[in-house]
Formats: structure tokens, C-alpha cells, sequence
């Protein structure tokens, strides 16, 4: 037999690993949203490149924990919530459903929030509540009318903005020396404020909300091949690289914009970002006047990207809890239940615009609220994976279990820390 040759191989197997990427890759991007991104400026702009050992530290852990998620849905297929009515008793579902819809529906409010005051940064005559409304009726429209993976294909390029936060380090005068010793030390400060963000910080990377819809696309990614394929170590490979490499471009871009806004609005003496345009700075050494439409269409283009993530996250929680026919393929007249609580949660994120909180802090809020309620379905989605009822011979192996272990004590001693200052 001919051999093929070396440069037509490359290719092949470049593009062959490209086609397996799917719903890993969703899940990544998803997680850089509106609230990621004022997280990471935040932390940057209050202490410079202290944080930046988190994103060396979360990789990891949130890579180990969406595996696991993966390998569920896969397994199971079926989601997390359909797992926990199965296999556990009902309290289980509920407690879990307590902890995670409050949050998610904060977060849901405080992107359209963020999405109305980056475009108003661009056409200053149109109040924000204005802008909030029109993003929440054209995703409603959008959600409705066209299914995830169409939206995502066409809005994913918009979040390719946020890839700037990679180059303005190399622009402008930025000590490496001490960006290495902050990667690979970690830097901890017992000050309310600093817990505050290392919270927020590991509550957006290691969010509740994409523990489920990483099981729930693994799950869809399956049912749409017409038929259940036969579980192997070779698909569940597939399944981890495709959530490895998600969860590693997440975390680059984490890394950046941290180094980024630490690098340029920390020493420029800006350590607490209260508004949009005060975040967009950050750009500002590339796209110099235009630095605040280039971070619009970012936020805007994650905001579009990751809304109907969210949204899907807990309408598929929330259906397959009580039974409904769940799906964004499905149309609305075949799943009325399911598409009521698309538009109910958007109407009530949106209705959460009005409570005087600003976008930062509404976006920050949101990822610490992520941080006390993540040790809880951390616990839930090891014991499932460990559960041999449910996942037959493919239960989670000795590293899976450690970093998991690892990303609960880490998280919690957090929380409790967080909780602590509060009342000190």
C-alpha cells in the first residue's frame, strides 16, 4: 500500500481534529462571557497580575469537572437533571434546581445589561434599558426561531474580538519576568476585596450552568447521529479532547485579558471598574479611539453567544425536571413549556435591569454567587460519575477524581473565606 504523503497527512489530521471539536468548544467560548470578561478586568485592573496564577491553577479543575459532564451526557444520553430523576431521590433534583436557577437567571439580567451599556458606549442617544430591551426581544426571536448550533455559527466570530486582549501585552512595555513568576506562584492576599474576586474568579471559569449544558450537547451530539453509538474509550477520547481544548482556549483568554487590563489600567492607576468604558481602556494601546466600539462588539458578540446558552442551560433543567419535551431544535407548538421558560427567564433578567445595580457589578455579583454555589454540583456531578448504576464501566478514573476533589476544597475554603469577611 502507498504511503500518503507527509504534507497531505498534516492536513488531514488537522482538519480530522477540528470536525471532532463540538460541544467542548461551545462550552468554552460560552464560558468567556460578559460576566468572565468584567471578572478577569476587574482582577486586573484592582491587582495587577496577582491573579494570574489562577488561570494556570483553574485549567485543570474545570477541565476535569466538564469532562465529567461530558462523559455523562455521552454515557447517559441524557442530561444532568434526566440522570438525578432517574437515579436519585427527588430532593436531590430540587436541591439542585434551588441552588442553580436564582443564579443563573442574575447572570441572564446582568449580560443583557452589559450588552445594552457597551452599545450605548456607541450610540450615546439611546439609553441603556432601551438597548436591554431591544438584545432580550431579538433573543427571543433569535432562540425561537433558529436552533443553537445556527446562532452559534454565525456569532462565535463576533467573540474573536476578544482575541485583542492577547496582542496589547506585546504592544507596550510589559515586565515577562514578572508575568512568569505570577503564573507559576500563586499570590494570596486575606483582604475581603482580593477573596471577593478570587471567588468571583473561580465561580465564572467553574460555573454551575455549563456543568449542565456540557451534558446536555454531549447528550443532543449524540441523539442527533439517529443512532446511539457504541460507547468506547476511542469516542470517550474524542469527547475529552474536544473539552480539553475548550476549556484551554477559555483559559487563555482568561489569562490575557487578567495580564492585559493588569498590565495597562492597574499601572495607569484605574484599580476599580464601576462602568463598560472603563473596561474598554484596556484595548486602548491597539485600538487606540476605537477601543470602545472594538470591546462593544465583543461583549455584544459574547453576549448573543452565550445568553442562549444560559437560557438553554435552564430551560433544559428546569423541562426535563418535570418531564417536558426539551430541545432548541424543537419547534415551539411541539415544546410550549420548554420555550415558556426561554422567554420567561429572559423577561426576568431583563426585568433586573431596573434594581439600580450597575453592569460590573451585577456581572461580578453573579460570578461570586457561581462560586458559593459550585462546591454543592461539584459534589453532585462526582458522585454520579462515580456512580457505577449509572455510568457502567466508564465511572471517573483516579485523576478525574482528584482534581474534582481538588476544585471542591478549593472552591469552598473560598466560599467559607468570602463568608467569612463578610461578618469579620
Amino acid at each position: 500500500m502507498k504511503a500518503k504523503p507527509i504534507a497531505a497527512a498534516a492536513p488531514s489530521k488537522i482538519k480530522a481534529f477540528f470536525k471532532a471539536l463540538g460541544p467542548g468548544l461551545v462550552t468554552g467560548a460560552s464560558d468567556d462571557d460578559p460576566s468572565g470578561v468584567a471578572t478577569y478586568s476587574q482582577a486586573g485592573a484592582g491587582f495587577g497580575l496577582a491573579t494570574l496564577w489562577t488561570a494556570l491553577i483553574t485549567f485543570p479543575l474545570m477541565a476535569a469537572i466538564q469532562e465529567m459532564c461530558a462523559r455523562i451526557g455521552t454515557v447517559t444520553t441524557t442530561g444532568l437533571p434526566g440522570t438525578l430523576k432517574a437515579h436519585y431521590p427527588k430532593w436531590v433534583l430540587f436541591t439542585v434546581l434551588v441552588f442553580t436557577v436564582p443564579a443563573i437567571v442574575l447572570n441572564i439580567g446582568a449580560d443583557i445589561q452589559s450588552m445594552g451599556a457597551v452599545a450605548h458606549l456607541i450610540v450615546p442617544a439611546i439609553p441603556v434599558f432601551i438597548f436591554s430591551i431591544l438584545f432580550t426581544a431579538s433573543l427571543i426571536l433569535i432562540i425561537i426561531r433558529f436552533n443553537y448550533q445556527q446562532i452559534a455559527a454565525i456569532l462565535k466570530w463576533l467573540c474573536l474580538v476578544l482575541l485583542l486582549y492577547l496582542v496589547v501585552p506585546f504592544m507596550i512595555k510589559t515586565d515577562w519576568t514578572q508575568v512568569l513568576k505570577h503564573t507559576v506562584i500563586p499570590e494570596v492576599h486575606f483582604t475581603k476585596d482580593y477573596i471577593l474576586i478570587l471567588v468571583a474568579i473561580l465561580g465564572t471559569t467553574i460555573a454551575p450552568y455549563l456543568f449542565f449544558w456540557q451534558a446536555t450537547m454531549s447528550s443532543e451530539e449524540i441523539a442527533q447521529k439517529g443512532k446511539i453509538p457504541r460507547i468506547n474509550d476511542n469516542l470517550l477520547g474524542k469527547v475529552r479532547t474536544d473539552v480539553y481544548f475548550g476549556m484551554g482556549t477559555s483559559n487563555i483568554t482568561m489569562f490575557f485579558i487578567i495580564l492585559t487590563t493588569g498590565v495597562v489600567l492597574n499601572n495607569a492607576h484605574i484599580t476599580q471598574i464601576d462602568t463598560v468604558d472603563q473596561a474598554a481602556k484596556a484595548l486602548e494601546p491597539l485600538a487606540g479611539k476605537l477601543a470602545y466600539s472594538v470591546f462593544a462588539l465583543g461583549i455584544i458578540g459574547t453576549g448573543f453567544l452565550c445568553v442562549p446558552v444560559l437560557v438553554g442551560s435552564m430551560s433544559y433543567m428546569v423541562g426535563e425536571a418535570f418531564g417536558w419535551k426539551v430541545g432548541l431544535e424543537k419547534k415551539v407548538g411541539n415544546a410550549k413549556a420548554f420555550y415558556g421558560t426561554v422567554v420567561s427567564s429572559l423577561v426576568l433578567g431583563l426585568v433586573l435591569n431596573f434594581v439600580g445595580v450597575s453592569p460590573i457589578q451585577a456581572l461580578i455579583y453573579t460570578a461570586v454567587l457561581y462560586g458559593v454555589t459550585a462546591p454543592v454540583m461539584i459534589v453532585m456531578v462526582m458522585h454520579i460519575g462515580n456512580n457505577k448504576k449509572v455510568m457502567g464501566k466508564f465511572t471517573n478514573g483516579r485523576w478525574s477524581n482528584v482534581l474534582g476533589a481538588l476544585a471542591f476544597f478549593l472552591m469552598a475554603i473560598s466560599a467559607i473565606a468570602l463568608i467569612y469577611f463578610q461578618f469579620k
